[in-house]
């Protein structure tokens, strides 16, 4: 499920324009992204011998069965600078006007390094013209994707490309991402946490709520069963209604998706968002999982 903003265009921007670049760990949907003519590039993603790249050769629902029948947590890997490169070289030649990159947050992952290598590339090569501005998000899921829409819907209005990257920076300090974690399972496989308390979190219904802040993960909270996490959710977004914009939900395979937006809805009178939670954030927080990200009013 997905909703596009109401100002997306119908088609993807032509040359001349501010182009933005990411990363999969957005949790975008394709065809928001597409509209908006935002680049992903694909993290991979390791089951073992067997390597994928992320929702090219492996969708999200292919993921979750893969994760439920393993005792073990598959590994991530940020995209190498040729990936990037790749895209941009692309992108120089559709004729953008230049290049933003919003990464994953650099505090989790080595994608933003790979983003700059290849942008120290570019900017060797004297062949091509393309300024590229590289930004971390500071956020993951679709906190970053929210940063990413809001910036190519600038882009794409003729923002200048200083501007662009300004918006980029002033978001990514102003973005909240909240979600509730449904199982400790995979908190329990990949040894973030003792065995003895992830039992004991099962046995009680626990559901930690997590916060990104200064671009890491960290418990935020807890609530003793779902229909609660989910309210305290509701009841965080409550807390800023008024002064909050481009709200989105993120969720990893959740029945109780649609239920949940609707319970949005009352204290955000925007268009929301609904990306589903992949492989580079659902390895660790689990299936089931379910947020919210949006941006604070300055």
């Amino acid at each position: 499920m997905s909703e596009a903003p109401s100002s997306t265009p119908a088609s993807s921007p032509s040359s001349g324009v501010v182009r933005i670049v990411t990363d999969s760990s957005c949790d975008l949907p394709a065809e928001v992204a597409a509209a908006l003519g935002i680049i992903i590039v694909p993290l991979s993603i390791r089951f073992g011998d067997e390597e994928f790249i992320d929702r090219e050769q492996l969708t999200v629902a292919e993921f979750w069965t893969r994760v439920v029948g393993s005792d073990t947590l598959p590994e991530t890997a940020a995209p190498a600078p040729g990936q990037f490169e790749t895209v941009y070289r692309e992108l120089a030649a559709e004729g953008a006007a230049g290049v933003v990159v919003v990464s994953l947050s650099g505090a989790l992952s080595a994608t933003m390094q790979s983003a700059e290598l290849a942008a120290r590339s570019i900017a060797s090569d004297e062949s091509l013209d393309l300024d590229i501005r590289i930004v971390d998000s500071r956020t993951v899921t679709m906190g970053l994707g929210t940063i990413a829409l809001a910036c190519a819907r600038a882009g794409h209005d003729g923002a200048s490309i200083d501007d662009v990257e300004a918006l980029a920076t002033s978001l990514a300090q102003r973005t909240r991402v909240f979600g509730a974690l449904d199982t400790l399972d995979n908190l329990k496989k990949g040894g973030r946490i003792g065995n003895a308390r992830a039992l004991l979190g099962t046995a009680l219904s626990i559901k930690p709520i997590i916060e990104v802040a200064d671009g890491v993960v960290e418990q935020e909270s807890k609530q003793r069963t779902r229909s609660k996490a989910l309210a305290y959710l509701v009841n965080k977004v409550k807390s800023f209604e008024g002064n909050s914009e481009n709200l989105a939900v993120m969720h990893a395979d959740c029945s109780d998706v649609d239920a949940f937006v609707d319970m949005l809805r009352p204290y955000y009178d925007g268009e929301i968002v609904v990306g589903e939670i992949g492989p580079v954030i659902g390895t660790h927080g689990g299936r089931g999982t379910i947020g919210v990200a949006f941006h604070e009013v300055p």
